[in-house]
C-alpha cells in the first residue's frame, strides 16, 4: 500500500474527503517526526510504539572490494508492534 492508497482507505473508513484524509495523514507524519526528532517515544496503545535508538559507530566491509570502511554513528527509528496489532496480523 502506498501513500495515495492509504489516503483513500482513511477517507473511506472515516467518511472524510480525500483532501481531509491527506491533511490528517500529513499532520500525523509531522507530529510523529517532530516528537522523534526531540527524542520522545510515541506509544499508541494497541497499535505500537515508535522510538529513537542510537547506533554506535562501527567498522564494516565494502562487499565489492572487501575493503574496510568506517560506518558513522547515527540515530535510527524503531517500531514495536502492540499486542492488538500483532494479534490481528496473526
Amino acid at each position: 500500500m502506498n501513500k495515495s492508497e492509504l489516503i483513500d482507505a482513511i477517507a473511506a473508513e472515516a467518511n472524510l474527503s480525500k483532501a481531509d484524509a491527506k491533511r490528517a495523514l500529513d499532520a500525523f507524519q509531522s507530529a510523529i517526526t517532530g516528537a522523534l526528532k526531540k527524542g520522545d517515544r510515541i506509544a499508541l496503545v494497541g497499535f505500537g510504539s515508535f522510538s529513537v535508538s542510537k547506533r554506535s559507530a562501527r567498522t564494516g566491509r565494502n562487499p565489492q572490494t572487501g575493503k574496510e570502511i568506517k560506518i558513522p554513528a547515527k540515530n535510527v527509528v524503531k517500531f514495536k508492534a502492540g499486542a492488538e496489532l500483532s494479534k490481528a496480523v496473526n
